[in-house]
C-alpha cells in the first residue's frame, strides 16, 4: 500500500481542457474506494486500463476490498479523510468519482456530526481538487434527498418529503446540501459536476454487519436465525446488483455536456421487504423464522426511481435481475461468514437447493 503525503504541487489544467471521456489511460481518483460500491468501480475502472487512485479512512471501506489491485501496477491506495484538504503527491485527475460517505443507517448514524460534515466539508474539498486539476467529476447522491416520498416512483424534479431533524437527517439533509453545493459550485468556478441519485444497490462486498436490508436478511437465513422485518414488510425498495449501478456511474461520467443536473440510478422494479425476505428464504433453502419489529422513525414507505433521464440520455437500465444479483451475494456471504461453518441453525445449503423461476424478479 502507499501512503501518500507531503506538499508536492499539481499543475492545475487549463480552463476547458477536458480530457476525452472515452480514452484509455485516464487519471481517476476515487473518493471512498475501498468501500462497497467504490471498490467495484476502482476494479472497473483498473480493468479498463485506467490509472486510479482510491482516497479512503477505512471508517466504513476495507483494504482487502481493494488491496488485490495493487498489482495491476494502475492502482494506488491513499488512506485519508476527505473532511481535510486532500494530500500532497496525487497526480492531476482527469476524473473524480465523490462515493466518500457512510451510507447504511447503521454507519452514518454512529457519528452523526461526522456523517454531516463528510457530506459538506467532504465534498468541499473534492469540488476544490476537481476545480484545481479541470477534472469532471461525478457526485454520487443518494434517493434518501427525497425522504419518505408523497410522489411515486421519484422523478429528478420532485422535491421530496424530509425531516431536517430526525435520526436520519445527518444523511439525508448532508446529501442534499452536498447536492446544492455541487451545483453552485460548478456553476461559479466552471467546474463540470454530473450527479447520481443511488437507490438501494446490493452485492458482494456489502458488510455482514451494515444494517442494510439485503446483508441483513441473507446472514440471518445463513445463520438460520430469524430474519427481522421491521413493519408489516409491505413497504417497498427497488435492488439494483452492484454491476449495474457501476456501469451506470460510468456512463454518467462519460456523458455529453447535455447531461445536466442529478440522474436517478436504481432498479425500477419494486419489491416488498416481506417478498425479499421470502425469496431469501427460498434461495438459502434457510428455516429462518420471519419476526417483526416496529418500524424506525422515518423509514420511507415506498421507493421505486423513475429512470426514464437515465435510460434518454445514458441508455442505462440495469440488466441483472434481483435473482441472479441475491446469488452472487449469497455466494458472497457464505464465504465471509465461513463458507461450509456457515451452516448454523439446520438451514440447507444454497448450492443444494433448486432456483425457483417462478419467483423471479427481473427489471
Amino acid at each position: 500500500m502507499t501512503q501518500l503525503a507531503g506538499g508536492s504541487a499539481v499543475t492545475p489544467r487549463p480552463a476547458g481542457a477536458r480530457a476525452n471521456r472515452r480514452s484509455a489511460g485516464r487519471a481517476i481518483a476515487v473518493t471512498g474506494g475501498a468501500g462497497f460500491i467504490g471498490s467495484h468501480l476502482c476494479e472497473a475502472l483498473v480493468g479498463a486500463g485506467h490509472a486510479v487512485s482510491c482516497l479512503d479512512n477505512f471508517q466504513t471501506g476495507r483494504r482487502a476490498n481493494v488491496e488485490f489491485l495493487e498489482a495491476s501496477g494502475k492502482f494506488t491506495l491513499c488512506e485519508h479523510d476527505v473532511v481535510e484538504p486532500w494530500p500532497g503527491g496525487l497526480p492531476r485527475f482527469d476524473e473524480i468519482y465523490h462515493l466518500a460517505c457512510p451510507a447504511s443507517p447503521a454507519h452514518y448514524q454512529a457519528d452523526r456530526v461526522k456523517t454531516a460534515l463528510t457530506c459538506a466539508l467532504g465534498t468541499l474539498n473534492t469540488l476544490r481538487r476537481a476545480q484545481r486539476d479541470g477534472a469532471v467529476l461525478v457526485h454520487a447522491s443518494t434517493s434518501e434527498v427525497y425522504g419518505d416520498p408523497e410522489v411515486h416512483p421519484q422523478i429528478e424534479s420532485y422535491f421530496g418529503n424530509v425531516n431536517s431533524v430526525g435520526p436520519r437527517s445527518c444523511y439525508d439533509e448532508g446529501k442534499r446540501f452536498a447536492e446544492t453545493l455541487a451545483t453552485d459550485f460548478g456553476r461559479q468556478k466552471g467546474v463540470l459536476v454530473r450527479m447520481a441519485r443511488i437507490f438501494n444497490t446490493f452485492g458482494p462486498r456489502m458488510q455482514a454487519n451494515d444494517g442494510r436490508v439485503v446483508s441483513n436478511f441473507i446472514v440471518q437465513a445463513l445463520q438460520g436465525a430469524d430474519i427481522t422485518i421491521y413493519g408489516a414488510g409491505d413497504q417497498t425498495r427497488s435492488f439494483c446488483f452492484v454491476d449495474d449501478m457501476v456501469e451506470g456511474l460510468r456512463r454518467l461520467m462519460e456523458g455529453g455536456e447535455a447531461v445536466v443536473g442529478p440522474v436517478n440510478m436504481g432498479s425500477p422494479v419494486e419489491t416488498t421487504i416481506g417478498e425479499l425476505a421470502r425469496i431469501v428464504i427460498d434461495m438459502t433453502g434457510s428455516r429462518s423464522r420471519i419476526v417483526h419489529r416496529p418500524l424506525p422513525i422515518d423509514d420511507p414507505r415506498r421507493r421505486r426511481p423513475d429512470i426514464s433521464k437515465a435510460q434518454a440520455s445514458l441508455g442505462w437500465r440495469p440488466q441483472i435481475s434481483l435473482r441472479d444479483g441475491l446469488a452472487r451475494t449469497i455466494a458472497y456471504f457464505e464465504r465471509e461468514i465461513g463458507g461450509e461453518g456457515a451452516k448454523i441453525g439446520g438451514r440447507v445449503p444454497a448450492s443444494a437447493t433448486p432456483a425457483r423461476a417462478s419467483a423471479e424478479i427481473r427489471p
